[in-house]
């Protein structure tokens, strides 16, 4: 879930085609809009105004809030030009100053994120590397809390669990003492393997997570039209399961009706149901953990973990 947007449109032409993809699929609630091809335009007026009218039209059918939507235009193109011709600063090139206007307008529409520093720390591993001399390394950002060099933190998810001491933070080539919610960091691992971790697993304060691999949730079909299934699927049907930086492959083993606990032999594209699903390995899966449903390298699907099981 993409709760602020920044759309670029690289014609005018693909104004449906950039504002009806990932837009919807994300679920943006705020943003700004920048028409990248004011070059080609050359600053015809007329025809910014109504590509600006599309862009809000497209928008507001997605029930994006476009009250006081900022619309700019300008160039990144001839921004770039005007860098490679030594101009840096504001009032140096009107293309170099739509680019510095689109930032100023992103910094005061878009309100900073929150930052859930409050809670146990938690980081979905994202990639895994050995650094010679070191040790390994995991990146990824911190999902809630906050990490310090010296803490003891698990390791957990894909059937396995370490127990390892936070050795050295990193961000952006920069060295920390502590990271928290919301930074991307690396994380220097002491005595663990490369072999030991993988993408998807969580490091976590000792205790506030465990792995689990039946759990019941709440979940929507996408319709075709969605870009999901043109068919229905039954009990024992076998999608992957996307939970934060993993998937994994799960087996859907009941169909429950969402509002009168019927169970039901068949998924139409486009239900909302409750499922219970096994995953074939246990991952760190915790109530309210929200996650996708693919098949065939697409979407079919999304849902709310509501319980877990065992």
């Amino acid at each position: 879930w993409c709760p602020y947007l920044v759309v670029f449109l690289n014609k005018a032409d693909r104004v449906y085609a950039e504002a009806s993809g990932t837009t919807s699929e994300d679920g943006a609630s705020q943003g700004a809009t920048t028409e990248a091809s004011a070059e080609d335009l050359e600053w015809c007026e007329e025809l910014i105004q109504m590509v600006g009218e599309e862009v809000l039209d497209l928008l507001k059918g997605y029930n994006f809030p476009i009250e006081n939507l900022p619309i700019l235009s300008g160039s990144a193109l001839l921004a770039v030009k005007a860098l490679d011709q030594g101009c840096t600063k504001v009032g140096e090139d009107k293309w170099l100053d739509g680019i510095y206007e689109l930032m100023k307008t992103v910094d005061s529409y878009v309100p900073t994120p929150y930052r859930d520093v409050q809670k146990p720390f938690l980081l979905a591993v994202e990639d895994v590397f050995s650094i010679t001399g070191r040790g390994t390394v995991a990146t990824g950002r911190i999902e809630r809390g906050q990490v310090h060099v010296g803490d003891v933190i698990e390791i957990i998810g894909l059937g396995e669990k370490y127990t390892t001491t936070v050795t050295g933070l990193e961000m952006f080539q920069k060295t920390l003492d502590q990271g928290m919610a919301g930074d991307n960091v690396g994380v220097l691992l002491r005595g663990i393997q490369k072999s030991e971790i993988d993408r998807g697993m969580v490091l976590a304060l000792p205790g506030s997570i465990t792995p689990h691999s039946k759990f019941v949730a709440e979940a929507y079909i996408l319709t075709e039209e969605e870009g999901g299934r043109h068919t229905p699927f039954f009990p024992g049907y076998r999608p992957q399961f996307y939970l934060r930086t993993t998937d994994v492959t799960g087996i859907v083993s009941t169909i429950t009706d969402l509002f009168e606990d019927d169970e039901k032999g068949m998924v139409l594209p486009g239900d909302r149901i409750r499922l219970t699903i096994e995953l074939i390995n246990p991952v760190a899966v915790e109530g309210g953990m929200r996650f996708a449903i693919r098949e065939g390298g697409r979407t079919v699907g999304a849902g709310v973990v509501s319980r877990v099981l065992e």
